[in-house]
Parts: structure tokens; C-alpha cells; sequence
């Protein structure tokens, strides 16, 4: 039977894993091969050391590898990343933890070792977008600045965004999505501005509910609809106040995994980075770890997930940082108006 694609694909990464790893380490003969998203991994039991080999998405990533380390045992990892961008990212996560990381990237058959990525930026939006910010709360909008640009939230979902244009002027669109803000653009053709936003405001709101029946606009971005519910109430993470922020590597779709960042203060006027996350999303503590070091490398960071997803593999891989990072369980229906507890 001729192998499927994937299975193709999978063994040839983890040929090239052996390969690259025999080139400038002696193997045992127990090094095992393993699976990987976009990649491979391989485990050395006598030599205590894990190798994994990441070609897609590689700057999320890391909490996977780890978590291959601490199920082998062993006590050194090596990350090898083709994209330089991305192995930089990487390595700058890797500096957080306390185990062992390194990180490389490929040149032909030779791994060059790979320095931390310069601290992410969270950069400001232009002036003329920020006078939109009054316009988007009085459409009962949360104001969100994330990667320069400045939008709209309603229960953590973007429903507008202030788009500059080249001569400077600024405009709000309104729709989940670029693409969904061009055909809000022309479904909302008569309308003003203000008016438009409030249209899209009302479709989003009618779904955007515990209560609704299921539809995308309340399965999308959850970690940023737990992030709207804890800047609501801060308290349930023991903070005085949040406010939410961009993360160090911003989100690219609406669709997959990923966190949704806050920063304030706790009841002690300390420095607090709260990053959310829903169901096991293993990289959960790499990208905290990184959104800190961008926002407050001092902070105290916090980890809130619904009580349901605090799983012990988050535990143990933020049981790895150097600076440790607390985990706040939120119980019950967090989406419900009056979810969770204190």
C-alpha cells in the first residue's frame, strides 16, 4: 500500500531530524523518532535529550516541544526552525524557562545556533485613529490596540476597526474580519458611519451569547470573550483593574488557538500581566511568558483558563519559567452575564 501524503511527509522530517542531529551529536542506538505538528521530534533516552524539528507556525510552538521533553524525561531540548524570523521568536520564548533550551536554524545540513528576537513592541495607533475612540464606546465597544491598529470589541470579538489611509485621514469599517468589514462596506453603503457600526453591533450581539444557538460568532477568538469578561471583572483574577493589550506575536486569523492578553494591577498596586486561554492550548505559557516580557517584565503573570481546561501538563510547563506564573481556574459558565466566582 503506498503511503498517504501526511505519512510521506512526516517521515521525510523525520529523516531529516536524524540527519541534521547525527551530523553534530553521537545518537544512541535507542533514539527514537516521534510525531509532531509540522514536524518531528526525536529522543535520545541514554543521552537524556530531545531534538524537534518545527517547519509550520513555529513561533507557537514551543510549549509542544517542551511538553515532549518533560513526558521523554529527559533534560535538554534542541529546537531546530527553518525560518530565522520565527527561530529568533522562539529563542527569545526559550530564554524564559529555566530548562534547557536551545535553538537553531537549518543551513543545508549544518544547525547555526540561534540568538533571542529583540523584546516584542505593542506600538500605539496613529493620532488620527485614536479620536475614534469615543465613537467605538459609544457603541458599547471595547477600544483594543493591538499591533498599531485600534478596534473594536464586543465580548472579545472585533466588530470595527479604524483603518488610516495613506493621506492620513481615518475611517471606521465595521464587520468581523477583514473581509466581512468589505461586505459590510457595501451592505452599509447608505449608511454613516455611526449607523453602520450599530447595525453590525446588533447581528453580532444576538449571537455573541451563552444562551445562542450555535453559530461562528460565538465559537470564535473565546480567550479574548474570557479577557472581556475578566477586564469587566477583574476581580476574579484578584486584580483591582485590566485593561487589554496586544500580544507579542499578534493573531493573524480569527480561526485557531491562541491567547488574549491584559495588563493592571493586583489588590496589592503590584504590576499584574493576566493572559487568557481556552481549552489545552500547550503554548498557552511560552506566549504568556513572551506577552509579559512586553508588557511588564516585572509583573506578576497570571494564567486564566476556564476550571474545566486547567489541565496539569499548563501547570507543569509553568512550573519550567524561570519567574513562576500562577494559574486563576475560572469556574462555572464564564460567557453567562454573572458567570464564574470569585
Amino acid at each position: 500500500m503506498t503511503p498517504e501524503p501526511d505519512d510521506r511527509r512526516a517521515a521525510l522530517l523525520a529523516s531529516k531530524l536524524r540527519l541534521l542531529a547525527a551530523e553534530r551529536w553521537e545518537l544512541g542506538a535507542d533514539a527514537r523518532p516521534g510525531g509532531f505538528p509540522k514536524g518531528a521530534t526525536l529522543v535520545d533516552p541514554t543521552a537524556r535529550r530531545a531534538w524537534v524539528l518545527v517547519e509550520g507556525d513555529a513561533e507557537r510552538r514551543l510549549g509542544g516541544a517542551l511538553a515532549v521533553s518533560l513526558r521523554a524525561g529527559v533534560e535538554e531540548l534542541h529546537v531546530i526552525v527553518d525560518d530565522p524570523v520565527a527561530a529568533g521568536i522562539v529563542a527569545r520564548r526559550a530564554s524564559a524557562f529555566r530548562f534547557p533550551v536551545h535553538v537553531w536554524r537549518t543551513e543545508g545540513r549544518e544547525l547555526v545556533a540561534v540568538a533571542p528576537a529583540a523584546t516584542a513592541a505593542d506600538p500605539a495607533p496613529a493620532p488620527e485613529a485614536e479620536l475614534y475612540r469615543p465613537v467605538l464606546r459609544a457603541a458599547d465597544l471595547e477600544p483594543v490596540v493591538e499591533g498599531g491598529h485600534l478596534v473594536g470589541e464586543l465580548l472579545g470579538l472585533e466588530v470595527a476597526r479604524v483603518v488610516v489611509a495613506d493621506d492620513g485621514s481615518a475611517h471606521v469599517e465595521a464587520g468581523v474580519g477583514r473581509f466581512d468589514r468589505e461586505v459590510g462596506a457595501m451592505m452599509f453603503a447608505e449608511l454613516g458611519e455611526t449607523d453602520a457600526l450599530a447595525r453590525a453591533v446588533d447581528i453580532v450581539r444576538r449571537y455573541r451569547t451563552a444562551s445562542a444557538e450555535r453559530h461562528p460568532l460565538n465559537h470564535l477568538v473565546p480567550e479574548r470573550w474570557l479577557r472581556s469578561v475578566l477586564v469587566a471583572r477583574p476581580e476574579l483574577v484578584g486584580a483591582t483593574s485590566l485593561r487589554s493589550v496586544g500580544s507579542a506575536v499578534p493573531r493573524q486569523s480569527l480561526n485557531g488557538e491562541g491567547v488574549a492578553t491584559a495588563v493592571g494591577e493586583d489588590a496589592d498596586g503590584r504590576p499584574l500581566v493576566v493572559v487568557c486561554s481556552t481549552g489545552v492550548y500547550l503554548d498557552l505559557v511560552p506566549s504568556a511568558a513572551d506577552d509579559r516580557l512586553t508588557h511588564g517584565p516585572d509583573a506578576r503573570l497570571v494564567l486564566a483558563v476556564p476550571e474545566r481546561d486547567a489541565v496539569p501538563i499548563t501547570a507543569d510547563l509553568a512550573a519550567l519559567l524561570t519567574a513562576p506564573a500562577e494559574i486563576a481556574a475560572i469556574p462555572g459558565d464564564w460567557r453567562a452575564p454573572t458567570g464564574g466566582s470569585a
